[in-house]
């Protein structure tokens, strides 16, 4: 199992010479790999563009890039661009986003997320391979058929001839679509208990699609607390746990909720829900059982964190991406040292 670093996005207190900090001294403990996200603040190509320029080694991805922001050509210049700047680096991270940020930002309809996503990639690989794109799928038609479009290929070539594509999925069909068409799989509040039904619907994409999981990289990120006290470890991760479960979408429609139930803490997770929902977020923060925290985080001291590693990687997980807590970047910085001495 490799170690990767998810700086998530930047918000608006955030010094960005901070997270160059990090990624630099991922780099020199020898991670494989540093994530940046993207939501409606900074986008993630920016920010990955920042970070290679200033490493050498380490490799860049975006976790991710939505496919409601990007037109799938559009991505493929991205990626290409990404790919030959920073001299193969790059790993393609892409991720449907939620209805409200589809719908509320980007102002395209959240509808039939998972052909969507299969006819998006469709089309990427086939411009990344420096094909002539042309494709008459159910939401993608290139070129419209009606106008003076004509079929175009990419004028630059990647450094690589394929750019690994990985994709963020949470639901069961969208696990099974992740297994059958991406290189890898980017998760999240991922617990090696409940490993077994998560990468069964990964391989059943793989077996669909004649493969097997070797060589597929398996990318949860993990949030990580460093302290001798685990249950203290777990309030710093509180606020992003509740957020998640109780807020991220509506009630009807929240991912993240719904593979809480699937895990076990269906009725921990309605009250995060009724809590967060009615903004009373120091009660949905409350209501976040340890368990749950501590299942899909590492925290404590190194020696428990060294025997959660091992939970990790005989699960199948073979990149972890850690998310490291701290009030300070200092903090943070010994958290990654860590967690490097652990594995």
């Amino acid at each position: 199992m490799r170690l990767g670093l998810n700086l998530g996005y930047l918000v608006g207190s955030d010094d960005p010479a901070g997270q160059l900090a990090l990624t630099r001294h991922a780099e020199d403990l020898g991670f494989d790999v540093v994530w940046a996200a993207e939501a409606y603040g900074s986008d993630s190509p920016t920010v990955i563009a920042w970070l290679a320029g200033q490493t050498s080694r380490i490799d860049v991805g975006s976790a991710v890039m939505q496919i409601p922001a990007r037109t799938p050509a559009m991505t493929a210049m991205t990626a290409a661009s990404l790919d030959l700047l920073t001299g193969g680096r790059f790993r393609l991270g892409l991720g449907v986003s939620g209805p409200q940020v589809s719908e509320g930002w980007h102002g395209v309809r959240f509808d039939k997320p998972l052909g969507r996503t299969r006819e998006y990639v469709d089309v990427v690989r086939m411009a990344l391979a420096r094909k002539t794109v042309a494709y008459e799928g159910s939401h993608y038609r290139l070129p419209l058929p009606d106008g003076p479009g004509k079929p175009l290929k990419l004028t630059i070539a990647p450094l690589r001839a394929e750019i690994p594509v990985y994709l963020a999925a949470v639901g069961p069909k969208n696990l099974e679509l992740t297994g059958e068409i991406a290189d890898g799989w980017l998760a999240i509040f991922y617990a090696p208990e409940f490993a077994g039904e998560l990468l069964g619907r990964i391989g059943t994409g793989r077996e669909r699609a004649g493969k097997t999981m070797d060589g597929f990289d398996v990318v949860p990120t993990v949030p990580v607390v460093v302290g001798d006290d685990p249950v203290r470890c777990a309030d710093p991760i509180r606020p992003y746990a509740a957020l998640y479960v109780g807020g991220m979408g509506s009630r009807e429609q929240n991912f993240y909720h719904a593979l809480a139930v699937r895990m076990g803490y269906g009725e921990a997770a309605a009250q995060v829900q009724d809590h967060f929902l009615a903004r009373r977020h120091r009660d949905a923060m409350a209501a976040v059982p340890f368990e749950f925290i501590d299942s899909t985080s590492l925290l404590g001291p190194v020696e428990r964190i060294a025997e959660r590693l091992r939970l990790l990687a005989d699960s199948g997980v073979t990149t972890c991406a850690l998310a490291p807590y701290g009030d300070t970047v200092e903090a943070k910085l010994a958290a990654l040292t860590a967690v490097a001495e652990a594995l």
